[in-house]
């Protein structure tokens, strides 16, 4: 971010003049340091959560190459938390143990709902796309799927309930209790990995790099998931923050922003590198890397934007309450979304602001 000195409002006078000048520069300055003072931010800390995931690609990016500090400056000081699954990272939200994270858009709407609207606000997107229903060879319709196992990360998250509403779709049951035509059962990704090459499960609908490293393993698309959306477009990641602290402290979120632009921009630019510092960073967060090849593979099944792609998130939340995996119906989302700083920083670069839902 760039520093600039404050404007000089001292001029040279003679004789009487010296007199009248001298008190309208100390009032001048004095209106000049009150204005500096306003602009500065007081010292704060930002805690932020992201996933060791290349999904969140754009989190990891942002810390990894110091946009975020850069846009936050020298009075805020970034912390990070790595999370694993959603329910921990709402949880950290929750508690105050956090105070923005990047999430899929399931966790999101939990998090509102269980809330009441008091702790969640989507701020930005992250990711779009790379998610698929990949299965074993010989699947090759719908039809096929009935008396099959299917595995999704987790009973309830995004696709989770993505496949549960493509099956009532395509005519077929499935139940939150593993009946039903398909056999849905939840299970780690790593454990999904390991089910579908032990033959344990038919496939699994799942987001990248998983659906590649199962394409490695011998499984093929059913679904891509972008086909199901208008545009291929539908919410994968986006960043959420407390509203507490987005009240308190607009001037760092929008700060925040910048460098999640700046991040967007600059891993669209260089795929390479950027799959480089991801790739170094999920090995170190995780201690866990990824074989050589797959994200370079899952690159381009993943859109990375500012946009939250709202219209798909709230379309999500109607299909969780349809397949029973919201205990009360379709949630009222109304405030969920504060995206007025984003637009603010997309104007200010020129670039087209996002849709407001």
């Amino acid at each position: 971010m760039s520093r600039h000195a404050p404007p000089r409002h001292g001029h040279r006078a003679l004789g009487a003049l010296v007199v009248l000048v001298l008190p309208a520069l100390a009032a001048c300055g004095a209106a000049s340091a009150q204005t500096d003072a306003a602009a500065r931010i007081e010292p704060v800390e930002l805690r932020l959560g992201y996933f060791p995931n290349v999904t969140h690609s754009t989190a990891i990016v942002g810390v990894e190459q110091g946009f975020f500090a850069d846009a936050l400056g020298e009075d805020v000081t970034l912390t990070t938390a790595t999370f694993n699954a959603g329910p921990a990272a709402i949880e950290a939200l929750f508690s105050d143990a956090i105070d923005a994270t990047y999430i899929g858009p399931n966790p999101t709407v939990n998090g509102f709902v269980q809330s009441g609207g008091e702790a969640v606000r989507v701020i930005s997107g992250a990711a779009s796309g790379g998610a698929f229903l990949m299965v074993r060879e010989g699947i090759e319709s719908p039809d096929d799927l009935v008396g099959t196992t299917i595995a999704t990360p987790q009973l309830g998250n995004t696709q989770d309930v993505a496949l549960r509403w493509w099956l009532i779709e395509q005519g077929l049951t499935s139940d939150l209790a593993g009946g039903g035509d398909v056999a849905i059962t939840p299970q780690e990704n790593a454990q999904i990995l390991d089910a579908f090459a032990a033959g344990a499960i038919d496939g699994a609908w799942v987001p990248e790099p998983n659906a590649t490293r199962l394409r490695e393993a011998g499984a093929v698309v059913l679904v891509d998931e972008r086909d199901l959306w208008p545009d291929g477009r539908f919410v994968t990641t986006n960043l959420v923050i407390n509203p507490t602290f987005l009240a308190e402290h607009p001037d760092v979120v929008r700060r925040l922003l910048e460098g999640q632009v700046e991040a967007t921009a600059w891993l669209n630019a260089n795929p390479p590198e950027a799959q480089t510092v991801v790739g170094d960073a999920v090995a170190e967060l995780s201690g866990k890397p990824l074989p050589d090849g797959v994200i370079a593979k899952a690159w381009d099944n993943i859109e990375f934007t500012d946009d939250p792609v709202a219209s798909s998130l709230l379309e999500g939340a109607a299909h969780a309450a349809a397949v029973g995996t919201l205990e009360d119906g379709a949630p009222d989302l109304d405030g969920l979304y504060d995206l007025s700083l984003l637009n603010e920083v997309l104007a200010a670069r020129g670039l087209e602001e996002v849709e407001e839902p």
